[in-house]
């Protein structure tokens, strides 16, 4: 399979989940103009269907939408991919914002929005997965796993194990758990956490390395409320314990 960063533009493809047409026509229209090819979709069902027949590059996916919500086609399409999901989201809906990136959402944009920002966002994302599709194949294969107690965290497979059970961890949670369990004790900033996992603070929202943080606690951590691997520096960042 190619890597989406060895395609050329023209032939990468953008799913556009919006139910009012002048804003998916004009964000069509700029996605265009920067080379992407586009799909669009009025409203949930329809891209769910889409979705099923083939995952495109890129999904820009609004959250207020008829039939299907956009909330629950993230947590559908996460549990079949990690495609990057830029959501579309109203100022007033700041908590569903949150749930997004909970459920892995990538990048967020608040409308009233630039059609050119979105689109920097789109490149942004991109640039992300180029660096670390060229990170992984510049990984050692034969590396070993890490292990610490009854956590096992393997790069080659992109598996982590606690206690003979494979624990599901999206792209970017492992992306996260990998690099701090790598250089234990060593804490961490959110920018440089950002920097390092998305390849770049400049269109995210710091929050969503407390939301990924967060997230992977609940999936490895005996009582995520009181962790003792991922932990907290406060005024600082994270570091892992080992």
């Amino acid at each position: 399979m190619i890597a989406a960063s060895e395609v050329p533009l023209s032939e990468l493809t953008i799913l556009v989940v919006e139910d009012e047409p002048s804003i998916a026509e004009v964000v069509g229209l700029y996605l265009q103009r920067a080379g992407y090819k586009v799909q669009t979709a009025a409203d949930g069902k329809i891209a769910m269907n889409l979705l099923m027949k083939e995952i495109p590059d890129l999904v820009i996916l609004d959250l207020m939408l008829p039939e299907i919500d956009g909330l629950s086609l993230t947590r559908w399409l996460r549990d079949r991919s990690d495609v990057p999901i830029i959501m579309l989201t109203a100022r007033r809906e700041e908590i569903d914002r949150i749930a997004g990136l909970e459920m892995g959402a990538d990048d967020y944009v608040v409308k009233p929005f630039s059609p050119q920002e979105l689109v920097s966002r789109v490149r942004a994302v991109m640039r992300r997965i180029k660096r670390a599709s060229d990170d992984e194949q510049d990984a050692h294969l034969s590396e070993p796993p890490l292990t610490f107690g009854d956590l096992v965290i393997d790069a080659p497979s992109r598996n982590v194990n606690i206690s003979g059970n494979d624990v599901q961890l999206t792209a970017k949670e492992f992306d996260m758990l990998y690099l701090l369990a790598q250089h234990p004790k060593h804490v961490y900033t959110r920018e440089q956490l950002l920097n390092r996992i998305w390849g770049g603070a400049e269109y995210i929202d710091p929050g969503t390395v407390t939301v990924h943080i967060r997230r992977v606690r609940e999936k490895i951590e005996a009582d995520p409320s009181n962790p003792t691997r991922l932990v907290t520096v406060w005024g600082v960042g994270y570091k892992f314990e080992p």
